[in-house]
């Protein structure tokens, strides 16, 4: 059972590896697994919270929600690129900048719930593809080494993370 190893990622994404090594599962079963989770954990935030950011200058959940479909897109992109062998130095992203710039006033929050589900959705039909070499397979995001297969643990890890500050800071008031 492929899980990357220290030299196949940033030591940024650390935490997001580790949130997704946690359980013994495979990384494609824990990636479905946790669509079925996406739906259910944002379909329980009441109405009033979508607009909340626990803090000023902080994101609101509709924010959040849309920083994790950028996320996904992003990342899963790499994947590809680099599980295709192409070996052009991918660069980074400022998710700031892409929140800050993001109409969220133009969505609805069922709207971003649905992409975010859709996009997993149409992922797993990527992520599927791919075979344990594919996974070890290595090239440059952001001017470090990331594999393919390191991508998808971060992606997992990455939604973990911000559901976790979701509960922690957006949903206990």
């Amino acid at each position: 059972m492929y899980q990357p190893l220290s030299n196949e990622y940033a030591p940024f994404y650390e935490g997001y590896i580790k949130l997704a090594v946690a359980g013994n599962q495979p990384i494609l079963k824990r990636l479905k697994s946790q669509l079925n989770g996406i739906d259910d954990f944002l379909a329980d935030i009441p109405e009033k919270k979508y607009d909340f950011a626990y803090a000023e200058g902080k994101w609101t959940v509709k924010e959040v929600i849309s920083h994790l479909i950028d996320t996904e897109r992003v990342m899963t992109y790499r994947a590809m690129r680099i599980a295709r062998n192409d070996q052009t130095e991918l660069p980074s992203f400022d998710q700031d900048l892409i929140v800050a710039n993001t109409s969220i006033d133009k969505y609805t929050y069922s709207d971003l719930v649905d992409e975010l589900v859709m996009l997993r959705q149409a992922n797993l039909f990527f992520f599927k593809s791919l075979s344990e070499e594919d996974m070890k397979k290595k090239g440059t995001a952001s001017g470090n080494t990331v594999s393919a297969g390191a991508l998808l643990f971060i992606i997992y890890g990455h939604i973990e993370h911000h559901f976790n500050v979701m509960k922690e800071l957006y949903l206990k008031k």
